[in-house]
């Protein structure tokens, strides 16, 4: 049991430090060729902090432990919403973007919807997988589209801010510094999700908890830990669209992107728990947002401290399940 433990936390301590060596050299090489803050953000970032989460849901699915790849996705997307931005908005209120409202969280909003439709059978087989692989692709070219056509010269200015695995460097420096930072990267993910699945499967066992409340709770928090750390530094930052942003697309990119990509790998079984009680929680969640951020157009301390109620709440019946 200990050795599981050590494999989980480690696991989870690797990916997190592959998760941010990706992300600050898929940012660096991207912005070496003069790519916009915004683009980064809406493809790299947004892909890059949710990698732990694809990398353990693929994984776990491929090893016949389909609770850890669907509660890893659905307890990321509810940690995100309802602990992440809840604690985030109680450090720093978030002002929120309007074309997040109107674009971004309703996307969210139909891709948890699409997951619950496509899944109701019990099952996301490869053709499913393929539809929300392919609604991710049309999102994120939209998206993409959008940003580039709305380019400020305060964001042109803001590419030497973005941090980066060359710390500064230019030219061949630059480059080298970065694509090995992708690599270090890549690599820490595919041993860190290998430990952490191990480990979680072990735990589950040893104690007797299904496989489901295990990636629902301590992986579904340990893959979202690059999401934390990037949102908090953001508020902190005064970068509050970031911080909000971060959240909303990485939860489209978890649900179209990381079940999408599972399924068409191997065909992805349901749980029923999921379906009948956590699937329902992640639609209120993101259904909540919306009169959230349309007051004010910012999440004030009360309202993040509502959400993170909600967690709570959530987390107290998970654990009454037991």
């Amino acid at each position: 049991m200990l050795m599981d433990w050590l494999m989980l936390l480690g696991g989870l301590a690797i990916l997190v430090v592959g998760g941010e060596a990706l992300v600050r050299g898929a940012s660096g090489i991207a912005l070496l060729g003069r790519v916009t803050p915004a683009v980064v953000g809406l493809t790299i970032v947004a892909a890059g902090t949710s990698m732990p989460e694809m990398v353990v849901s693929v994984l776990a699915a491929l090893r016949d432990s389909p609770g850890i790849a669907v509660g890893n996705v659905v307890g990321s997307n509810l940690f995100n919403i309802l602990c992440i931005l809840g604690i985030t908005a109680l450090i720093h209120p978030l002002r929120v973007q309007g074309n997040t409202v109107r674009m971004e969280a309703p996307v969210m909003l139909l891709a948890a919807m699409q997951l619950h439709l496509l899944s109701r059978d019990g099952l996301v087989d490869r053709l499913e997988g393929a539809f929300l692989l392919g609604a991710m692709v049309v999102f994120v070219t939209y998206a993409v589209w959008i940003a580039r056509k709305g380019v400020t010269a305060l964001e042109e200015a803001e590419l030497d801010e973005v941090e980066t695995a060359s710390f500064g460097r230019t030219g061949g420096a630059a480059w080298a510094f970065n694509t090995v930072a992708v690599l270090i990267g890549v690599g820490s993910l595919a041993l860190g999700s290998n430990l952490l699945v191990e480990g979680a499967v072990g735990i589950a066992k040893g104690f007797g908890i299904s496989d489901t409340i295990i990636g629902l709770t301590i992986v579904a928090a340990g893959t979202s830990a690059p999401e934390l750390v990037t949102s908090v530094m953001a508020a902190l930052k005064g970068k509050d669209d970031i911080a909000v942003t971060n959240i909303v697309g990485s939860n489209i990119f978890n649900v179209l992107g990381i079940v999408g990509v599972t399924g068409l790998v191997h065909p992805l079984p349901v749980p029923t728990e999921i379906l009948e009680r956590d699937n329902w929680w992640m639609l209120a969640a993101s259904l909540l947002l919306f009169p959230l951020m349309w007051t004010g157009m910012r999440l004030s301390r009360g309202e993040g401290g509502l959400l993170f109620a909600l967690f709570l709440t959530w987390m107290g019946m998970l654990l009454a399940a037991l």
